[in-house]
């Protein structure tokens, strides 16, 4: 979603563009925005659960993806054999994370309190609003990306010394932590069971907020295979067919997941996508799949070539429109409500088009505004003109 940018602090050779990386970071936000729309379209109690699976389940890759192609860029130009200035790092990344961060979650905390009437939140309770991310639904993503930026020295380590044992090892440990975190019982009634003045409930509450430690093998994953491109590169020419056998049956295990608990254990549509997500099994497998297939489909481009541009424009707008259709969702659910409209199936549909044309529309006006007003671009997006 975020505008990539060099992080390698001692002057070398640019490594050629990877046009992959950009299309990916579309597909993701697309991804996402069905995410969200689905969330609004299962409320309707007869929503068609294939529909949901659609919106809910086949793009559960969205988020986690995001965290490959993040380090992916970031190590891509990233020269691990010199000493890393952390400073420096730190400083840009900031500037493309943090300035949008805060200024959105101000936004959306201005413009819920006003249409709500809610109000504005006391220091305090701002204070732990910006730490969780909690401004709006979609802003957490930006406080994992910015713990995974202050622990940057340990993912080089890692990367550095990962090889194809370790990363299995690290898999492993990946999907025992996140099953501990998601599916334990004991663990979970502990949380919940906590009184709510508990100064700890919080923090384990919304420990998918700022847990790195749920997506540290996509992260280390997506560094590992940038550092070796040229055999990342090979592995994909060479073995295209099972990367997309991978990538299918990966999807296949996952839908059956989501199955299984409507059709066998008598779970609600909702709490079956709440079990059947990015976190489970099936789900991390169905994130790697992704990140490999999708990775090796803007590689090779074996597609009609007239998409490209259209990707591009996906990519290059992404970040905007994935931190403003969460406004665009609102205004149009209200509108719906005012209608007396229920969200059916093709009304979900149309909306999704209409959420999306939105978000991308506002990313290119304001993009382009901001080319005359830098300090628009600056704020929302964290893109700053170039030195010349």
């Amino acid at each position: 979603m975020q505008e990539q940018a060099s992080t390698q602090p001692v002057p070398h050779k640019r490594k050629p563009r990877l046009a992959a990386i950009e299309y990916i970071r579309g597909i993701s936000m697309m991804g996402v925005i069905a995410i969200h729309v689905g969330s609004q379209y299962i409320m309707n109690t007869s929503a068609n659960v294939h529909l949901i699976a659609l919106f809910e389940v086949a793009s559960r890759f969205s988020v986690p993806i995001f965290f490959f192609i993040s380090a992916f860029g970031l190590f891509y130009n990233l020269d691990t054999t010199v000493p890393f200035d952390y400073r420096s790092f730190l400083k840009r990344r900031f500037k493309t994370v943090l300035v949008p961060y805060l200024v959105w979650s101000l936004f959306y905390l201005l413009h819920d309190g006003i249409l709500y009437k809610v109000g504005f939140p006391d220091p305090l309770h701002l204070l732990t609003i910006l730490f969780f991310g909690n401004a709006k639904y979609q802003l957490y993503f930006l406080v994992i990306l910015i713990w995974f930026y202050l622990a940057m020295p340990i993912w080089i380590y890692m990367v550095r010394r990962a090889g194809k044992v370790s990363l299995l090892l690290l898999l492993a440990v990946q999907i025992a932590f996140d099953y501990w975190s998601s599916f334990s019982v004991s663990f979970n009634v502990f949380v919940y069971g906590l009184p709510d003045h508990s100064v700890l409930k919080p923090f384990l509450m919304y420990r998918l907020n700022y847990w790195v430690f749920h997506y540290v093998f996509i992260f280390v994953l997506g560094g590992y295979l940038a550092v070796h491109i040229k055999e990342f590169q090979a592995f994909m020419q060479k073995h295209r067919t099972g990367i997309t056998l991978f990538f299918w049956a990966s999807l296949a295990w996952l839908l059956a997941f989501y199955y299984k608990l409507l059709y066998v254990d008598g779970y609600t549509a909702l709490e079956a996508i709440n079990t059947a997500h990015q976190l489970s099994p099936a789900g991390i497998f169905y994130t790697i799949a992704a990140s490999l297939f999708f990775f090796t489909i803007f590689t090779y481009q074996r597609y009609p070539a007239w998409l490209n541009p259209i990707l591009h424009q996906l990519g290059r707008h992404s970040y905007f429109a994935y931190l403003v259709h969460p406004f665009f969702i609102t205004y149009a659910a209200l509108a719906l409500q005012h209608a007396g409209r229920i969200m059916t199936a093709p009304v979900s549909l149309a909306f999704y088009c209409v959420i999306l044309g939105l978000s991308m529309t506002a990313a290119i006006l304001c993009r382009r505004l901001g080319e005359k007003l830098p300090l628009l671009n600056e704020w929302t997006i964290g893109v700053y003109p170039k030195k010349k």
